[in-house]
């Protein structure tokens, strides 16, 4: 999907919800246990609840590989219900990869080519041939963790060098050199409420992955108040505050109801910048 896509689908939607399916064995509904592969149930049915009011998926691969081949099966039947039932949807693996050159290269095969797949979550702590391999691909997207919402963020990303950058703007400065806001984004945590105004002074126009609101506690207002464009530039994720809403037969309805209210909120921000 390019950005111009992207930012069609917004706006004819008047959402930048990402529904996040963090789906644990553990969390779904008991009933769903009976199904033959009930990660798979539970995501279709949250998927066909949440459509209409969402414009991306992120499955978060942990969840899956937990589960060993199982897992990846779950995934992968996912990601082909996804782009068979639901193509015009953006799909972000949140995988987190990042290694050495050859080693990124398979990854972004994996991805990519074989899962088809929009957009990856990559870590850019190793630097430049960690991350380009992930850039060759036409019309797919890297996503960088530039500033996160967990409290150990501040360990690193926070740290300032002799001229007084901080690392997360040091990240997000030099990977421009690499990509451009056509293939690249960046993940910040929606706790990070005024810090999103730091950010657009270094990236103006890239697009942004914010994980946090909902049961994180991160707030709409704040990251539209000061992380938003003209273009929206935001694709705002929410996982378990809309997927476990309800852990009853009536799960995937009140997890349509939940994305309903926050693209609801959103509607009325994108109204007010177009």
């Amino acid at each position: 999907m390019t950005r111009k896509e992207l930012i069609n689908q917004i706006f004819t939607k008047k959402t930048f919800l990402c529904v996040g399916l963090d789906t644990d064995i553990k969390k779904i509904p008991e009933h769903l246990l009976k199904e033959e592969d009930p990660i798979f149930a539970f995501n279709k049915a949250i998927i066909d609840a949440t459509a209409p009011y969402c414009v991306a998926y992120k499955p978060n691969l942990a969840f899956y590989e937990s589960m060993g081949v199982k897992g990846w099966i779950s995934f992968e039947k996912t990601i082909a219900y996804l782009n068979e039932s639901y193509p015009l949807h953006f799909i972000i693996a949140d995988a987190k990869r990042g290694d050495i050159g050859n080693t990124s290269a398979m990854y972004a095969r994996t991805f990519f080519e074989e899962m088809s797949l929009d957009a990856l979550t990559v870590a850019p702590y190793m630097g430049e041939d960690s991350v380009t391999p992930f850039l060759q691909y036409d019309g797919k997207w890297v996503i960088l963790l530039a500033l996160t919402s967990n409290k150990g963020s501040h360990d690193f990303q926070l740290t300032t060098d002799a001229e007084g950058e901080r690392l997360f703007e040091k990240v997000l400065r030099k990977s421009q050199e690499w990509g451009n806001a056509d293939n690249m984004m960046y993940v910040v945590g929606a706790t990070q409420g005024k810090m999103f105004e730091d950010i657009r002074k270094v990236a103006p126009d890239h697009f942004l992955l914010v994980p946090g609101i909902g049961a994180q506690g991160g707030s709409l207002e704040e990251v539209c108040k000061y992380g938003m464009t003209k273009d929206c530039g935001l694709i705002v994720n929410s996982s378990r505050a809309i997927i476990y809403a309800d852990k009853t037969e009536r799960f995937a309805e009140v997890a349509g109801e939940e994305a309903q209210k926050v693209a609801k909120q959103m509607k009325t921000v994108l109204e007010s910048i177009k």
